[in-house]
């Protein structure tokens, strides 16, 4: 059923006003710093409420509101909104081991805790590490250790801010064939913020081109690069060699 995002919001002079739509695939909020990729995924997230719109996941209202009301009509909190979310600094526990890092991301169904961790470590190959804390691991490893946390408790949608930014290029490489492949096993959609248009175009099935707050186009990779819809598509997009 998808995500659909048809959301306004004003804050300290910056006006956000994007509609899009995606199935349970990759799309890439691309865009210079500034243009609300950000903000957007923190409305969906909950962590910031639109002025009016509606956010839908996987048929379920996330957030309603008509404007018009001191109060949203839907307004689910954070922890009711079923997604799952990787920050750019992870955000990992210091304190915690990778399995324990991993177990956090559980929300109840206590009795197939161990299952469902052994099936984390598995799918994303970090078995070996299950013991160690985030100092003692990669940046690659890091990575891998949060996406399994986002994921274990089976969320609607994967929300990506930038996770991959402070990586060298060939473990971004190898992120991106990771998320590929969360892809395959999870089914759902996976939003992905990133202003890198190489990373962008390997893994998006769907690339939603943002300049100043608004969707300036949205089709496949293929369609954005050879067709632009504008100059601002044309000027972001054309950084790709």
């Amino acid at each position: 059923m998808g995500l659909t995002v048809d959301i306004r919001k004003k804050l300290n002079g910056f006006s956000l006003d994007v509609k899009w739509r995606m199935e349970d695939e990759i799309a890439v909020l691309f865009g210079h710093s500034g243009a609300g990729k950000t903000l957007t995924l923190r409305a969906i997230a909950g962590l910031m409420r639109p002025d009016e719109g509606a956010i839908v996941a996987q048929g379920r209202t996330l957030f309603e509101s008509s404007g018009g009301r001191r109060s949203p009509e839907v307004d689910l909190p954070p922890q009711r909104r079923r997604l799952g979310f990787v920050f750019q600094d992870l955000a990992l526990f210091p304190h915690m081991t990778v399995r324990a890092n991993i177990a956090f991301g559980l929300k109840g169904g206590r009795g197939q805790e161990a299952c469902a961790i052994d099936r984390m470590l598995e799918v994303f190959h970090i078995g070996g590490l299950w013991q160690r804390y985030p100092r003692e691991i990669s940046g690659g490893q890091k990575q891998r250790v949060a996406l399994a946390r986002a994921l274990i408790g089976r969320p609607d949608v994967l929300l990506l801010d930038e996770p991959f930014s402070a990586l060298d290029r060939g473990l971004r490489d190898e992120m991106g064939r990771m998320l590929l492949a969360v892809r395959r096993e999870f089914g759902i959609p996976i939003v992905l913020v990133t202003h890198d248009i190489k990373e962008a175009c390997e893994v998006a099935d769907r690339l939603i081109v943002y300049s100043g707050g608004r969707v300036a186009q949205t089709g496949s990779p293929w369609e954005v690069l050879e067709r632009p819809a504008g100059g601002d598509s044309a000027a972001l997009v054309g950084g790709l060699p």
